[in-house]
């Protein structure tokens, strides 16, 4: 792993913003943890997640509702991910520890080990967004390439055309093979791991056993091979497209920073904070809805900027961020709709698809 460091000698943009968050808590007589708003999605989402499934081992439906189901399975077990594990494996869903550690688990019931997710994403991602060589989530990889740094292959050329195929098996590589790669090699990318403790050992081996009999072995059996092959299909491919492109259009869109960490050491002149906002974009946060599916994920500069912090509170936190980011002189990025930054990235990924395209 290369070494990169920030400038954090004065901390004056993450202080003043800290300040004024802290105030507002304060004022409001809030906890930074989750609320009934959050505790409604874990009641609504998990039990629907649960009765879909059931629903499709025991009742006999039309082969299109199936298949609809089957997505709909999908994109459910990603909004658990996004409202419910991502808060409680950052330690914001409660204040008891305990609740954070149940909840957390929720990642291993979706096919993705918690241990090795808050390592890959709470240390790694949240301290070196975007910095290639370092960051997982841009990890090198033979079919795409997600930043100017990155060697140009000829296969790049069409990476906007095929790139939202390949979002689709996001989980199901991470179910079935990064996990283990990580597992056995203990490193994520180029970042050695913590040490597991045998609790760990058994949670992971007990977690994928179990998600296998759930998922593969107990459907094969009910339904036959053909109807689950098509609906285990169905429902990984939109689970994986869902959580993916949250988390393409919150960094890898024409707007954000990117910088080069492979085999040298990295000196950053600004101070963390500020690098984390040069780095992720918001998106669509007036969008109730989508912001409701997505655990506030859209608002994902105030995430990094606050990542203990339960999303519930983004909206009110985005104003303080905002107002700050503007007496600094610091651009938040922040499209205004899905769309505009989904267009955004798809014009990033064409733009890496050329070999001329590389860090000045």
């Amino acid at each position: 792993m290369s070494k990169v460091t920030f400038n954090n000698k004065k901390n004056i943009f993450f202080t003043a913003i800290n300040t004024k968050v802290e105030q507002y808590f304060k004022e409001n007589k809030l906890r930074k943890t989750g609320n009934y708003k959050l505790y409604i999605k874990s009641f609504v989402l998990i039990p629907v997640v649960c009765g879909i499934y059931v629903a499709l081992l025991t009742l006999k439906m039309p082969a299109a509702l199936a298949i609809l189901l089957c997505s709909l399975l999908g994109f459910s077990m990603a909004s658990i991910g996004f409202n419910v594990m991502h808060d409680a494996n950052h330690g914001s869903y409660s204040r008891r520890k305990w609740v954070n550690q149940l909840m957390g688990l929720t990642a291993n019931c979706l096919g993705v080990n918690a241990f090795m997710w808050k390592q890959k994403h709470n240390i790694i991602h949240h301290t070196y967004t975007n910095i290639d060589g370092i960051d997982d989530d841009i990890a090198k990889m033979p079919l795409l390439r997600h930043c100017p740094s990155q060697k140009y292959r000829p296969i790049h050329r069409y990476q906007y055309i095929y790139c939202i195929p390949l979002y689709s098996l996001t989980t199901i590589l991470w179910t079935f093979v990064t996990d283990f790669m990580k597992y056995f090699n203990q490193k994520i990318y180029t970042t050695p791991i913590r040490k597991m403790v045998l609790k760990e050992h058994i949670i992971f081996w007990i977690s994928k056993t179990l998600y296998i009999f759930f998922y593969v072995v107990l459907p094969l059996y009910v339904v036959g091979i053909i109807p689950f092959l098509i609906g285990f299909t169905v429902m990984q491919l939109t689970k994986g497209l869902t959580i993916a492109m949250v988390f393409q259009l919150a960094h890898v869109v024409e707007d954000t920073h990117f910088v080069d960490a492979n085999d040298k050491k990295l000196s950053i002149d600004e101070e963390w904070a500020i690098f984390q906002v040069k780095t992720t974009a918001d998106f669509a946060t007036d969008n109730k809805v989508l912001s409701w599916f997505v655990g506030g994920l859209n608002f994902q500069v105030e995430h990094h900027l606050f990542p203990k912090v339960s999303h519930i509170h983004y909206p009110a936190i985005k104003k303080i961020v905002k107002e700050t980011c503007d007496k600094f002189g610091i651009r938040h990025i922040d499209y205004a709709t899905m769309t505009d930054a989904f267009a955004s990235h798809m014009r990033f990924m064409k733009s890496l698809s050329k070999p001329d395209m590389v860090i000045a």
